[in-house]
């Protein structure tokens, strides 16, 4: 028996309809979290597509007070802080430009450059030549670089080895592993930061979009924050099986150092990536992005963060895996501190590539606002914003 013209139109639309479903649910082109340039689902809202202004707060704006040399009465115990090697020197004067066109030429902070080889003449003469403020340029010491005398250099080597079948970027670089060592728990004790409070991190090749009218340091000291961060990422669990139960172990050991107003749900959240939490043992992975970081180093200081970065270190997962600093210091600002004391620092335009914080704001110039990345789609699911805003806030 012949079907009607109308019913076969209505089956054929059906099945279209179906191959289509498939399709967007198997097709390698499709992004995971659904809006490509946000990294939001797309029953979420970017906070970065509305009208973005300064922070809630005291603010402290420019003055002649923060005039260069002696006369910058205004300025407090901070500095500008980057590790960067002599042949980064063009991506450093790259940073510095954004970074002093945009805020720093209104305040006049002094940079600190760590190396643990000498700094060459052509990087002091061209580095100073871009600000006004100070520069100064230090050396690590060795004791704080060389890999510790606890370490296995077998076990080290077959580790690397199974890292790198894992494609755990930089597991084979020494000098990656030494730097997210010195970068969790040896930085901030550098004899030339000894009465330095607060830093803004800063690396070779990042840009800066917005121009920053208040003084940042001063922002953290007078509103009582500890931390503030742009970007907030998932990390690849493949290169921290053993941080969170190492993480379990100290606070089993020293209940007494989490913070009765801590972050653990940010940390442990395993509804958005559930493989990340299983493959981390019990940790999101969630991170924020410590290239970009605007820190009170009392915090470093403290005992709980002492206590605990000597008992990650003791047990060797910045060489035998790949701790990085971005995770050590996330995790432990996550439970040894009020989480209200940690601030997203919405307007402050920034990328590190892949990843952006673009906000909606006249203030910004050549950063699309809203936009995540301008890498590949499936780089938009990297995103751990909505879980910090689901259990924290924006503030």
């Amino acid at each position: 028996m012949a079907i009607a013209r109308p019913v076969r139109a209505l089956g054929l639309a059906a099945i279209f309809m179906w191959c289509f479903f498939i399709w967007q649910l198997f097709s390698p082109t499709a992004s995971p979290m659904g809006a490509v340039k946000t990294g939001l689902v797309s029953t979420e809202k970017d906070p970065n597509l509305d009208p973005t202004g300064e922070p809630e707060g005291i603010l402290t704006y420019a003055s002649g007070e923060y005039a260069p040399g002696p006369a910058g009465t205004a300025r407090i115990n901070a500095t500008l802080l980057a590790l960067v090697r002599n042949e980064e020197l063009d991506g450093m004067l790259q940073a510095m430009r954004d970074l002093e066109r945009t805020w720093n030429q209104k305040f006049n902070y002094p940079w600190t450059f760590f190396n643990d080889v000498p700094f060459s003449d052509e990087f002091k003469r061209k580095t100073q030549a871009e600000t006004k403020a100070e520069c100064r340029y230090e050396i690590i010491p060795k004791e704080h670089w060389e890999v510790p005398s606890w370490i296995n250099d077998d076990l080290f080597r077959e580790s690397t080895q199974i890292l790198k079948e894992k494609k755990v970027q930089y597991a084979d670089k020494v000098s990656y592993h030494q730097m997210c060592r010195w970068n969790s728990g040896l930085f901030y004790k550098h004899p030339a930061l000894a009465n330095t409070q607060y830093y803004w991190r800063v690396e070779p090749k990042v840009h800066f979009f917005c121009d920053i009218d208040y003084d940042v340091f001063r922002y953290m000291q007078d509103n009582n924050k500890t931390y503030g961060f742009t970007i907030n990422l998932y990390d690849s669990p493949e290169s921290i099986p053993t941080l969170w139960p190492e993480t379990h172990k100290f606070i089993t050991e020293h209940p007494d150092y989490l913070h009765e107003n801590n972050a653990m749900n940010w940390l442990t959240d395993k509804t958005r990536r559930p493989g990340h939490y299983e493959k981390a043992n019990g940790y999101s992975t969630c991170h924020f992005w410590s290239n970009f970081e605007i820190a009170d180093m009392t915090f470093w200081r403290s005992k709980a963060y002492e206590d605990y970065f000597n008992h990650l270190d003791r047990a060797g997962g910045f060489f035998y895996e790949r701790w990085g600093d971005a995770p050590v210091h996330s995790i432990a600002l996550g439970l040894f501190e009020d989480k209200n004391r940690i601030h997203w620092f919405r307007d402050i335009g920034y990328q590190h590539i892949p990843f952006f914080n673009c906000p909606n704001s006249p203030k910004c110039k050549g950063c699309d606002t809203g936009r995540f990345t301008d890498g590949e789609a499936w780089l938009n699911k990297e995103d751990c914003r909505p879980n910090w805003f689901k259990y924290v806030g924006m503030g």
